[in-house]
């Protein structure tokens, strides 16, 4: 999905206030964790996911694994959290127009 900057812009403000919803631990991207990250984004359509690794290199890769399996779009990422938006059939979020 190709969002507009004013579009991310908007979602980035909406996002400002949310915690993390899924948390990536030492066990790294699992079939759970990728199950409850498609769940979290059906129910909440924007979320934020905590990327614990240890170096930087290992947290893009986890990130764009993420992205790739998910089919959401990357809004931004900041430190270790990375934030996330994918539409589900019932709109909860009403986006600006392009």
């Amino acid at each position: 999905m190709n969002l507009s900057n004013k579009q991310k812009q908007y979602l980035k403000g909406e996002a400002h206030h949310l915690k993390p919803l899924v948390m990536i631990g030492a066990n790294g991207l699992t079939e759970g964790v990728m199950a409850e990250i498609e769940n979290a984004l059906t129910y909440h359509e924007l979320i934020k996911i905590k990327v614990s690794a240890e170096d930087r290199e290992t947290k893009k890769l986890i990130c764009e694994a993420i992205i790739r399996e998910s089919g959401a779009t990357q809004i931004q990422l900041i430190g270790s959290i990375l934030t996330l938006f994918k539409p589900s059939k019932e709109q909860k979020i009403n986006l600006p127009k392009a």
